[in-house]
């Protein structure tokens, strides 16, 4: 009898142990799926680990959803789909803690003319792997990165803290990001930068917890005529507004 109890604790502790193990990794990801309407930005965030995009729908899919006070004939196309959904998203926000993607046309071009769409994401918030954490310095900041094309704004956010911005360009500097529907020569100068863009960017943002900016050449100027620019703006999330410097502009 003794024998039997010994073997049964064994056995008890042993499962025990595996289930543990087996909760640990499941609470490593959290899945979130997130569904944001034509003209508006989707933000992804994970508090805890990095983005990884699952799957990714900029269309209609479905009737229903992003519906509300559109006639019927924008809603009827539910075969809608960018074939580059998931390599954009997955380009502009994968290995981040957060990101922000406009669901416009001008991102992921238009698969269906006329149909009101929507971007569905489903993204998993994973641990980094080994090699990332090695080069990943303790930091109680929160660094994002938005992109967002010309024509459209810029919305930078803080849920904690103030902005600080660390680096932004508005221009072009490759062939790829903001690309769907331009022409080659809109998109082969990749060594377009307007010089004001950290400038002017924290002169409006840095010591605030939100700020909405224009990626437009009346705010940055034109850099590049004829190319079809971008703005793309690298932040943190500081603790006070001293570790914010305003840049004066001459």
């Amino acid at each position: 009898m003794l024998v039997q109890k010994l073997i049964w604790i064994t056995l008890l502790q042993f499962l025990c142990q595996h289930v543990s193990a087996g909760a640990s990794k499941a609470k490593m990801t959290t899945t979130k799926t997130i569904v944001t309407c034509e003209g508006e930005s989707a933000d992804l965030k994970c508090d805890v680990g990095i983005i990884k995009v699952l799957k990714a729908s900029y269309g209609r899919t479905d009737c229903k959803t992003c519906a509300s006070g559109k006639p019927a004939d924008q809603l009827s196309n539910t075969r809608c789909l960018a074939q580059s959904s998931l390599s954009t998203m997955s380009a502009r926000c994968d290995g981040t803690k957060s990101c922000t993607v406009s669901a416009a046309n001008s991102v992921f071009s238009d698969p269906c003319v006329g149909t009101y769409k929507y971007l569905n994401v489903t993204y998993d918030c994973v641990q980094p792997s080994a090699d990332a954490k090695a080069n990943t310095k303790p930091n109680t900041q929160t660094t994002k990165t938005a992109v967002t094309c010309e024509g459209e704004s810029a919305g930078l956010t803080c849920d904690v803290g103030f902005i600080k911005v660390l680096k932004a360009n508005y221009g072009r500097t490759d062939c790829k990001t903001c690309a769907s529907g331009k022409p080659a020569d809109q998109l082969s100068n990749t060594r377009c930068l307007a010089q004001s863009s950290l400038c002017t960017m924290s002169t409006r943002c840095d010591g605030t917890q939100s700020c909405t900016v224009p990626a437009v050449n009346s705010v940055f100027s034109d850099p590049c005529v004829g190319t079809y620019k971008y703005l793309n703006v690298t932040y943190d999330c500081v603790k006070s507004k001293e570790q914010c410097n305003r840049c004066q502009m001459g």
